[in-house]
């Protein structure tokens, strides 16, 4: 072909090869470090494939939304990473609470009626009787007093640990001791709420059978299951409660509507989540106190000593209770973490706040958690 002047056309140069397209695959052998990868949920499509982002991990968890195995795994590792802290402290808080019940629960009950089942049996009395209830009221005030009190520092040790700050037992109570009487008052609350729910129970029950025997036992069946599923909506609703009142320092009140806001919208999971780690528990408390149940009850009748076989089965409870409360308690606070970071983006608050952690300052961590109560 010519040009309209008779010179020749010179030939097109072949068009460039084309750019591979955006997010294609890094060569054979390549890829990040383990661990690494975007948030669940995150980025639209088209853009780097998963195992491109890297996920903020300055602690026992990642700083994104959490799942089961996650949670686990860190109610675990908080425990490894600051074990005076929390099995010392544990250890301290359930020798004294056990010491203590079973002095008004066995020691003094003993005290009155003799060591043995058969003198016991033979000398019971109203005013033992009287007696006993009361020993076992103080000895179950005393244990509840203690769990606020442990509940509070673990949820402190905790917080600090999303961060793999240290921390001693002395920082930690300077940080719970004034939260102490909001955990107090929420438990008062619910415990007067529990009891007013089962006092409702009994009164439809009993009103039931006085006008139909028969009616009542159908109507006395129903109101059991209700009570009970009410008890656990109430349980699983609450459950952020006490985390709200350490690591946002919110009032009562304030906590409480501040738990139910979090479990909304996400009821089963924190339900089954909560009741799967309080059957973990359960489990290994048994597994531990079963050897102690043997020895005491053999103890019990080698030398007639119901004191001493008490004294033995009390050994194995308290040392499944240093076992296994820092790890419901840790459950507890990471699932409140999550939900956070679920249903607020909190993940992004902590990213922000991990880059700008000064690591000199044990404090500079715990403004994060903060929120603004109305």
């Amino acid at each position: 072909m010519t040009h309209d002047d008779g010179g020749a056309r010179p030939a097109e140069p072949p068009p460039p090869p084309p750019y591979p397209p955006y997010g294609y695959p890094p060569p054979p052998g390549y890829g990040p470090p383990p661990g690494y990868g975007p948030p669940p949920g995150y980025g639209p499509p088209g853009y780097p494939p998963p195992g491109s982002w890297p996920v903020l991990k300055p602690g026992i968890i990642p700083l994104r939304p959490l799942g089961l195995s996650e949670i686990f795994n860190a109610a675990f590792a908080y425990i490894r990473l600051n074990p005076k802290a929390t099995l010392g402290f544990t250890a301290i808080v359930i020798v004294i609470a056990q010491a203590i019940s079973l002095v008004f629960t066995t020691v003094i009950p003993l005290a009155a009626y003799g060591e043995t089942f058969l003198t016991q049996a033979q000398n019971t009395s109203d005013t033992g009787l009287n007696g006993t209830s009361l020993s076992g009221m103080v000895g179950g005030v005393t244990s509840a007093l203690a769990g606020v009190v442990l509940a509070g520092m673990l949820t402190v040790i905790v917080g600090r640990a999303v961060f793999a700050a240290p921390i001693t037992i002395g920082q930690a109570w300077d940080r719970v001791r004034g939260r102490l009487w909001a955990l107090l008052g929420l438990m008062v609350l619910e415990g007067l709420g529990a009891v007013a729910v089962v006092a409702v129970a009994v009164l439809v029950i009993v009103l039931t059978a006085v006008v139909s025997p028969l009616f009542g036992v159908f109507v006395g069946f129903a109101v059991v299951l209700g009570t009970i599923a009410l008890l656990v909506y109430y349980w699983t609703a609450l459950s952020f409660a006490p985390a709200a009142i350490v690591l946002e320092r919110a009032p009562v009140w304030a906590a409480i509507k501040r738990s139910f806001a979090l479990v909304r919208g996400s009821f089963w999971r924190v339900f089954g989540i909560r009741a799967l780690s309080v059957l973990v528990a359960v489990v290994v408390t048994y597994a531990v106190e079963i050897p102690f149940l043997i020895g005491a009850f053999a103890l019990g009748l080698a030398f007639h000593s119901m004191l001493a076989a008490a004294v033995v089965a009390t050994v194995g409870g308290a040392i499944g209770q240093i076992i296994t409360a820092p790890f419901t308690a840790g459950v507890v606070v990471l699932l409140y973490t999550d939900r956070r970071m679920r249903a607020e983006a909190f993940d992004l608050v902590l990213q922000t706040g991990a880059a700008a952690t000064v690591e000199d300052s044990a404090d500079s961590t715990d403004h994060l958690w903060l929120v603004r109560h109305s």
